[in-house]
This record gives structure tokens, sequence and C-alpha cells, in this order.
């Protein structure tokens, strides 16, 4: 992620004078990922005075390692292409290993029709779970309202493991189809059916390539980077622990520093929410799907290599692996060498989180030189994303588990008061994104002029 410096920022890093706030609406917002950052450069383009309170040392929140991040077309990516192209940032389209998924075998490098020759059976079977999927998919009509009757509340109360139990999958297509949907959502194990299957539905009308289209060059840091040059005051290093609503403001404590504003926009994933002490407090279905709502586990890490060991060989941009590896890209490095972009998700990634983050690059050069001989010797770095490790995150993304979607679907884009609520997390339709994220900015942003006028 791109870091910038934050000096000019530091003066005066007390609340909002009330002199401003009684000549405009005022807000804070907690969190300077990519849904309070929208949120609050929204608010402030319609005038009002603003203030984004980050925990960080800097902007951005969960970013990945800045050469990974492959974004969605324009189609697919509407309100993330609406600000790079505002912001006049750069993208690059992705090349075609990129957009089409691929699998990795018992060490062997397979593509779709590759793996349909010499693993017919389990090609067959992950064919067909794709079209069952689809089938049961189309009874959501509404993929913002998924479950408008009894029978789709039903296929809330089952894990999406256990529906394929039923399906009869060949061990190594069922390894496939764990690793196609951790990689994306969680394990099956933890994922509610009726969510993938509501997710199912968005992204059906979306095809494959869509949604690795295009690469923003430098990543999603760069977006947060154009984001906070036009947002006046962001303090970083503020870890809010207080919100109180009193009257009509809000005050909200962070360390020794007290802020005061008319509305609170609270953009931080759930696990770093059930920190801040609220007052009042949250109702009790809002206190319990903080502790209920399940987050995917995703660690992504950028290995860098003296030399391409792989040689010429240019792969997928999603490869699902048997051994529960996700490689995303193979690539040359902009000053000599080469980058290789893997990632370990749901129980895989669980399953580390004692080890240190060196630790787990070694386990997965161990595997890799297996495959690649030579590629230990010519390791020379990497970066590391562990969301899941992170105090301030607790987590990748939402991932709603068995029951969850029947109590909370929602949930969170009902104000409290005075106390708006943003992120990846809030959004129905694209979760877990970075169009989530911009969206669910731009709603708490209309939101708050609505509730003003």
């Amino acid at each position: 992620m791109v870091r910038a410096s934050w000096g000019w920022l530091v003066a005066a890093c007390l609340a909002v004078p009330m002199a401003q706030a009684a000549n405009k609406p005022s807000a804070i917002v907690v969190g300077a990922g990519l849904a309070g950052l929208s949120s609050a450069y929204e608010l402030e383009k319609a005038g009002w005075q603003v203030t984004v309170l980050e925990a960080r040392d800097e902007v951005g929140g969960r970013s990945g390692p800045q050469s990974g991040e492959w974004i969605g077309s324009k189609s697919a990516m509407p309100v993330l292409h609406n600000y790079i192209d505002l912001f006049k940032l750069s993208t690059h389209k992705a090349p075609g290993e990129v957009q089409r998924p691929a699998f990795l075998v018992n060490g062997q490098y397979l593509t779709e029709s590759e793996l349909a020759k010499q693993l017919p059976r389990d090609a067959q079977a992950i064919d067909k779970v794709r079209a069952e999927l689809a089938t049961l998919a189309q009874k959501i009509t509404d993929p913002s309202n998924p479950a408008p009757d009894r029978d789709l509340l039903t296929l809330d109360q089952t894990t999406v493991a256990r529906w394929l139990d039923g399906q009869g999958l060949p061990p190594t297509a069922r390894a496939l189809v764990n690793q196609m949907l951790r990689s994306r959502f969680d394990e099956p194990s933890r994922i509610s059916l009726l969510y993938l299957l509501q997710q199912y539905s968005v992204y059906q009308q979306i095809g494959e390539s869509e949604r690795r289209a295009a690469r923003l060059n430098g990543g999603s840091g760069v977006l947060a980077q154009a984001f906070a040059k036009r947002v006046r005051q962001i303090k970083t290093g503020q870890w809010v622990s207080r919100v109180q609503q009193q009257g009509e403001h809000v005050v909200v404590q962070a360390g020794k520093h007290e802020y005061r504003a008319d509305y609170v926009v609270l953009s931080v994933p759930l696990p770093a929410l059930g920190k801040i002490s609220l007052s009042p407090s949250l109702d009790p279905l809002r206190s319990a799907a903080i502790k209920d709502i399940n987050y995917g586990w995703r660690d992504s890490m950028l290995l860098k290599f003296k030399k391409p060991v792989w040689g010429q060989t240019r792969l997928s941009g999603e490869i699902y692996s048997d051994e529960g590896l996700g490689v995303i890209w193979l690539e040359p490095a902009l000053k000599g060498g080469a980058n290789l972009m893997v990632t370990l998700a749901g129980d895989n990634a669980r399953l580390l989180q004692t080890l240190g983050d060196r630790q787990v690059v070694d386990q997965v050069l161990f595997k890799l030189d297996k495959r690649y001989p030579g590629a230990r010797a010519a390791f020379k770095g990497y970066e590391v994303t562990r969301p899941g490790k992170d105090p301030l995150a607790g987590g990748a993304w939402l991932a709603y588990g068995p029951g969850e979607m029947s109590r909370y679907w929602g949930l969170w884009e009902k104000p409290m008061g005075r106390m708006y609520f943003a992120g990846e997390h809030t959004d129905k339709l694209f979760p877990g994104t970075l169009e989530g994220a911009l969206r669910s900015g731009q709603r708490v942003a209309q939101q708050l002029l609505s509730a003003q006028r």
C-alpha cells in the first residue's frame, strides 16, 4: 500500500470547531477505508464539514499487496470506475490468462479445457455443481431481497458444505469446488447456502472475464490517496474508543482528543466496531450481529523472486488448487525478477494464524519449491496482508453463515439515531469488494443529506 506523510494534518487535533458546525452540517467519519473516504468525499462535496479519524498511520483500510489487485469491468464495478475516471487514475487491461480460471491438480497446471480432457469425471462434476447453483439461484428474483418467502429462508439454515455433501462429488472435484468457494467467500462449512445463491444471482449476469478485467495501477491504495487529497480533514493514528450521542450532536473520543459533530459515520468492520463503546448502546439485534456475523479469512502473499523460476509459464488470474493454494498471478517485477501472488483462504488460512508472516511464507515456499525447483534459492522478499490477524479488521470480508441472513439482512443500512454505518459488510449486492465499500459510502452520504433536508 502506498504510504503518505500526514504531518500537515496534525495541527489543531481537537474537535471540529462549533462555529464551523453552526454554519455547515458536520460529520465525523470513523475509518479511512474506501467506504469512509467515499462518504467523506461525497459529504464534503455537498458542503458538509467532515473530519475523518483513522486508527492506522495510513489510509486505505483492508487493501492487499498493491501489485495483486485485479478489478472488474465498468459493467461489473460501475461505482469504482466512476471514481477512477473522476480522479483520472490509470488502469491496464488484464491479459487473457488472468480472465480465465484454471486448476492446479497434483502439481499440474490445467486450464478448464485441459481439466475436461485429463480428468473428465471431475470436470463434469464441477460443471454439474455450477448448473445446480444456477438453477437454484433463479429462485431469487431480487438479490436485494433474497428471502421473501419461507422456502428461501430454509436455505439459510443449511451450510454450503452440507449441500455439497449431497452432490456426490469425486474427491478431487470436491477439493477444487471447496477451493473456489473459500477463495471468494469462506470455508463451505461456514457459509449459508442462501448467501451463496444470492451472490450467484448477483454475478450470474457478469461473465467470468468481467470479474478480472483490468488492474488499477498501484492498487486500491492509489484510489485511497486520491480520495485523501480531496478530503480536507483526515487525522491518522486516532484510535476511536467511544462515541456518544448528546442531544443534537455526537462526541467521539480518540485517545486524549475529543471531536464533536452533528453525525457520525462508523465505517469500520464489525469486529472493530465491537471494540468501540457506544452511547446509547447498540440495540440487542445489532449487538448480537457483531458477535455472530461470519467473516471470511484470506491471507495474501506477494512473493518476490530474482528470476521467474517457473520459466515462460503465464498462469491464470485465479487458480484453484487441490492443495488449498490460490495463485492469482505471475508477472515480471518492475525492476527485474518476478512476482508471484498466492492466497490462503478459509480454514487453510485459519490453521496458520498462530504462525508469523515469515513462517507462513516458508510454508508456501516449501510447496512451490517442490513444483518449481529453485524457488527457495531465487526468493528475495515478500509482502503479506493478513486481515484475520489484524485487530482493526478481524477478518477479510463479510460472508454470511447459516441463519445469519434471516436475522441480520439489511440491518446495517439503518441508522441508529445520529450514528450511520458504512463498509463492505453493509452493502447488499457486493459485500467483500471495492465496489461494495464505495457503494456503502455513497449510500450513507445520501442518507445524511436526506436527513438534513
